[in-house]
């Protein structure tokens, strides 16, 4: 596919600084821009590689541009280049894998479900008894959907994920390659000999609309009730999601984060990778814990958290410049000590 900058701009409604005529047919990072592809920049940081790229089309964060600003390629100037770049790439990505349709053989589909005439069911797939499928649905080969499950309209379910029976998924999720929605919740009651007894996960999972998944990421069943994770909610590979934890809206979860049972997450927050959040505490809207933060206790304030266990993370910051020289402060204390003594 070739695009003209004119076109471009029309589709992103940016300002065109150079040449309107110019083309892109792919794209790049700035600092590694070629000609012919399309490139983007939204920190300051970057504003010195607008000198020495070799992008033709760049998508500049318009409060980042200056008139001083030096660059062969053409700009296009925007509210949010990022936000820009991936309305962009959404377009190209429909185009290079559109949606499927019909039902691939060998697959299984009970013979109690519906199917919408517009949605896909990959070969090998097992779709369970009762489950309803919305429109425009998604099913990629080896997935599987356990009994009385309702997936909503336009929802991609890819290869090799497993949702168990009588879980909800919204509409417009994602839930990536080996994905596992709904297994036990980790209940465990040890007996008077000590000897560990299963308590029967009885409960299940919800999924609200908007919800992206990252491969596989784990949300367990509820013991009673309900897992519930909120609409908008972005959870990046390898998440652990316990049971009857709740998820509030628009909330990040990176790489490796784990939340233990009965955890109520706010909504807005961003929980960076290897974060780890105890179980049956709380955590107000809007809180950023940096990565490998431990949350032993509730949070109960908006803000950003570092460390283990979690603290202001300014004093966090402050405290670790402490921290690597404790050796020779204790070195100094101990002297302090002894000439007291003497």
């Amino acid at each position: 596919m070739q695009f003209t900058a004119q076109q471009i701009a029309a589709f992103v409604s940016g300002e065109i600084i150079g040449s309107a005529e110019v083309t892109v047919n792919d794209v790049s990072p700035i600092e590694q821009g070629k000609p012919g592809t399309l490139s983007y920049v939204t920190d300051q940081r970057f504003l010195p590689a607008l000198a020495t790229t070799e992008a033709s089309v760049v998508l500049l964060t318009r409060d980042l541009y200056d008139t001083s600003v030096t660059c062969k390629a053409t700009l296009i100037l925007v509210p949010n280049a990022r936000q820009a770049i991936g309305t962009l790439l959404q377009g190209v990505a429909e185009f290079m894998r559109p949606r499927k349709t019909g039902v691939e053989q060998p697959a299984f589909v009970d013979a109690s479900v519906t199917l919408p005439e517009d949605a896909y069911i990959g070969a090998f797939a097992y779709i369970g008894k009762g489950v309803r499928l919305g429109k425009g649905v998604q099913i990629y080969p080896q997935a599987y959907i356990g009994d009385y499950t309702t997936i909503g309209d336009n929802t991609i379910i890819y290869s090799s994920v497993k949702v168990y029976d009588h879980c909800t998924v919204g509409r417009d999720c994602i839930i990536h390659s080996g994905c596992v929605i709904g297994a036990d919740g980790f209940g465990f009651e040890p007996d008077e000999q000590g000897v560990n007894h299963k308590i029967p996960q009885i409960g299940t999972v919800v999924i609200e609309d908007d919800v992206e998944i990252g491969a596989n990421t784990t949300i367990d069943r509820a013991m009673m009730g309900e897992t519930r994770v909120k609409k908008n909610v972005k959870i990046d590979n390898l998440v652990q999601v316990a049971h009857n934890v709740q998820v509030g809206e628009s909330t990040f979860l990176c790489a490796q984060v784990g939340i233990a049972g009965s955890t109520t997450m706010g909504h807005h927050c961003i929980m960076a990778g290897q974060v780890g959040v105890a179980g049956h505490i709380t955590v107000a809207d809007q809180v950023i814990c940096g990565a490998q933060t431990g949350v032993a206790g509730s949070i109960r304030k908006a803000g950003q958290y570092q460390g283990s266990p979690a603290i202001d993370a300014m004093n966090w910051r402050r405290s670790s410049v402490v921290f690597k020289h404790l050796p020779e402060v204790q070195q100094q204390l101990n002297q302090l000590t002894k000439n007291k003594e003497q």
